[in-house]
């Protein structure tokens, strides 16, 4: 009999999901606005003469910002809670896993860590797309929040000539709420 560790490794180097493409080019109102909400004074995000003064062309993007650009919205997430929600499982490799982790009782979720690194700064003008591979999925694990599976999506985001400009390792928890408090 295969076990269930064996099962989930056979989403480990795939292609999570489609890739992401950017709804909108990077520009200066989003810019703005993230560096606003985030309280951030760095005066080449916004201040074009200042990003000159750097030796930069103009200004630039928060390198955080990275992941913002290919966020699918609002109206996505909901359609994908309604299809979760009927049972319905998207054909990709990332949808697949998270129909089995439900199934395995892993219903919540936390992100754990993300690490990125950069390899440009984007500039108002790049168009971002993302492509996601399932990298890791752990053994089932004993934590705080209930027994579950840690799992690593490893994202290489491209702007619009298919030059890397960022990568990232998100790591996240998928676990059983329910579990036991007295066994964690």
């Amino acid at each position: 009999m295969q076990t269930v560790e064996q099962d989930y490794e056979k989403y480990v180097g795939q292609v999570a999901e489609p890739p992401r493409v950017a709804r909108y080019a990077v520009n200066d109102a989003m810019i703005r606005n993230w560096v606003e909400a985030h309280d951030d004074f760095n005066p080449i995000y916004v201040d074009a003469e200042a990003a000159r003064e750097t030796g930069r062309d103009s200004v630039v993007c928060p390198p955080a910002m990275i992941s913002t650009w290919i966020m699918a919205g609002y109206r996505r997430w909901r359609d994908v809670q309604r299809k979760r929600a009927e049972g319905v499982v998207e054909d990709f490799a990332y949808s697949r896993m998270l129909a089995d982790l439900d199934r395995e009782g892993f219903t919540s979720v936390v992100a754990t860590n993300v690490e990125q690194d950069y390899h440009r700064e984007l500039v108002p003008g790049d168009h971002i797309t993302a492509h996601y591979t399932i990298e890791s999925v752990s053994e089932v694990k004993r934590t705080g929040l209930g027994d579950g599976r840690f799992f690593t999506l490893y994202k290489r985001y491209e702007d619009q000539n298919g030059e890397v400009v960022a990568e990232e390792r998100f790591r996240m928890l998928r676990f059983n709420p329910n579990t036991d408090k007295e066994t964690r």
